[in-house]
């Protein structure tokens, strides 16, 4: 059954076993997830990065840019979410979907330019990790935790 809707559900971990319909934020771990919307029931994941995706909450609803493209299911839908609805977008051809990810491999690519390892006394040493082990709260729970303890004061 193809969505029309994404309801969105804020969550710190995505669930196993997810729900047509949903749209769970992990805003800890700047991940979403949901079912494929065209109903094959495969789990699309959709990394929140400067490189992969970004989410855009208004306060009601969700939108992500760029668009949902499936290329690795069977299904191979092609979709946006703008303001919790699905936009449904041409299907592409095998030679658009490699000039994609070529795209999205050079943009990768450019973004960690500066992360790189440096060879000292033929050890191999990794920069320090760009992320701690645990990650800062999100933007947005810092944000609400700001209300809640504003609103706690009146």
């Amino acid at each position: 059954m193809k969505s029309a809707v994404l309801n969105h559900e804020f969550v710190e971990f995505i669930p196993k076993v997810l729900e047509d319909g949903i749209l769970y934020v992990s805003m800890t771990y700047a991940t979403a997830a949901h079912n494929c919307c065209c109903g094959c029931g495969n789990k699309v994941i959709t990394p929140l990065t400067p490189t992969d995706w970004k989410l855009i909450y208004d306060g009601e609803s969700i939108s992500i840019t760029p668009s949902i493209g499936n290329w690795s299911f069977p299904c191979q839908s092609h979709y946006w979410i703008k303001h919790g609805k699905i936009k449904w977008s041409g299907q592409w051809s095998s030679g658009e979907i490699a000039a994609g990810r070529t795209r999205d491999r050079l943009a990768k690519k450019k973004q960690f330019k500066s992360v790189e390892t440096a060879i000292v006394d033929e050890v191999i040493v990794a920069p320090e990790p760009l992320l701690p082990v645990k990650p800062p709260k999100g933007f947005w729970r810092r944000m609400w935790d700001k209300l809640t303890f504003s609103n706690e004061a009146d």
